[in-house]
């Protein structure tokens, strides 16, 4: 028997708190029928719908094995194995309130002992479904890359995206993530910073563990610093920012045809005539080969305007091919924003929270205080060097985002299931007019 997917408290804690459940509840108001364990009717629906559809897929699959049918039916299985403990939750309780009509003073007692842990366990099989019910990215499975560029502030931004860039590699080697570095260039400005930050003007790590994307996906946003710069006299306290991109990182040699760059149907595929390159001088800090000769390298795609520049190796051929993967990782990207405006406009007419863009403030590190607060989850936390060591303090910071990663996507589920759900109402109620 499939095993429903695990959900621990603390995720299930974060989607309670963000209001996820509470809007369950409020929408009973709402519907003719009771929901099931708070959900919404129409998440309901299409649990069964896609539990109809695997069971058909698995006869299918029994008398002729079908790759297609095959991996919708391992997809969906997650949702099917809930929807099981849930219905087995359900009929429990039923029992058990049966229970509490008995003549039997003994059973009676047994039954309300029993009856609150199983209204949890079934509020917490509610959370489990709604999180399977949600899509999964589809980068999700895939490395990524982490690109940090100093924001406001100056020099102080420059030294602070240093200090986030061996944040993430020293977090990388505590987790026991394979990463590498794509891209790191020192600003021409070499003050120094505190605890020798070096000024960049930019830095791109590379995950290659597979859903690395997932892992790091929440990372994506300004990270804005507060704390005494080390060129700082009167001890004021300065406020600057790093913008943190986090992109897939396309497969060299990938057989799924949604990830192959050669594949005019994927998101990573660049038409080689739309891209202008060109061949310059490295410049800034880094070596006799700077200045002397043409190792650098600028793509710009010319339908998006994104410019694309490496010189990190003293090859040429290098730094084409780690531009070229860099061009195809944030075109890809965009056209996935570009998908999820397209479905935003569906989900506005419900939900009035957008989802979170780029320039958003995410996460605050104050120094003088000893703080890192994430301003999307709400969590707040001290031991900041520990965060900046990439320690277990960090880990609980990334993990309370995934949590509410987790509860957006859940929100925006509901709301685009209940849009729909409206929109084909209309449409039946239109054809009965018209039929008139």
């Amino acid at each position: 028997m499939l095993a429903a997917p695990w959900l621990c408290r603390s995720c299930a804690h974060s989607l309670r708190r963000s209001g996820v459940f509470v809007s369950l509840q409020l929408r009973k108001a709402s519907t003719a029928s009771q929901p099931l364990a708070g959900l919404p009717p129409v998440l309901l629906d299409r649990a069964r719908k896609l539990a109809a559809e695997h069971k058909q897929l698995t006869k299918q699959l029994e008398s002729e094995y079908e790759p297609t049918a095959a991996k919708r039916a391992g997809e969906i299985s997650k949702v099917v194995a809930a929807l099981q403990e849930l219905d087995k939750a359900k009929a429990a309780l039923d029992e058990l309130n049966g229970l509490l009509e008995s003549d039997d003073a003994e059973l009676r007692q047994l039954a309300n002992d029993d009856l609150d842990a199983t209204k949890k366990h079934l509020e917490t099989l509610g959370l489990n479904l709604s999180a399977t019910l949600t899509p999964k990215h589809p980068f999700a499975d895939m490395p990524c890359l982490i690109e940090l560029h100093p924001g406001p502030g100056g020099t102080e931004g420059r030294h602070f995206a240093d200090t986030l860039f061996r944040m993430y590699q020293r977090y990388c080697e505590n987790k026991g993530y394979s990463a590498r570095v794509i891209s790191y260039q020192e600003a021409e400005d070499r003050t120094p910073g505190l605890d020798g930050e070096v000024p960049i003007s930019e830095a791109i790590l590379e995950v290659t563990d597979p859903g690395a994307f997932a892992a790091f996906r929440g990372e994506a946003g300004m990270h804005r610093v507060q704390r005494i710069p080390a060129t700082e006299k009167q001890g004021r306290t300065h406020t600057s920012a790093v913008a943190v991109w986090v992109l897939p990182s396309f497969p060299e040699n990938s057989t799924d045809a949604e990830n192959d760059f050669n594949n005019p149907e994927s998101d990573f595929y660049v038409d080689p005539t739309e891209v202008k390159s060109e061949k310059m001088r490295a410049s800034g800090a880094g070596g006799q080969h700077v200045n002397k000769t043409e190792s650098a390298i600028r793509l710009t795609h010319i339908p998006t305007g994104i410019q694309v520049s490496m010189q990190d190796s003293r090859s040429q051929q290098q730094n084409r091919e780690r531009a070229w993967r860099l061009l195809r990782s944030r075109i890809a990207s965009l056209r996935r924003e570009q998908r999820e405006a397209q479905a935003k406009d569906l989900r506005d007419s419900v939900l009035s929270q957008s989802q979170m863009s780029r320039g958003d403030k995410i996460r605050t590190y104050n120094y003088q205080q000893d703080r890192c607060t994430d301003h999307r989850s709400g969590l707040d936390v001290h031991n900041l060097p520990n965060v900046l060591q990439g320690g277990e303090v960090l880990d609980k910071v990334i993990n309370s985002v995934q949590s509410w990663l987790t509860a957006m996507d859940i929100r925006n589920l509901i709301a685009q299931e209940e849009a729909q759900a409206r929109g084909a109402v209309g449409g039946s109620d239109k054809k009965k007019k018209g039929g008139k």
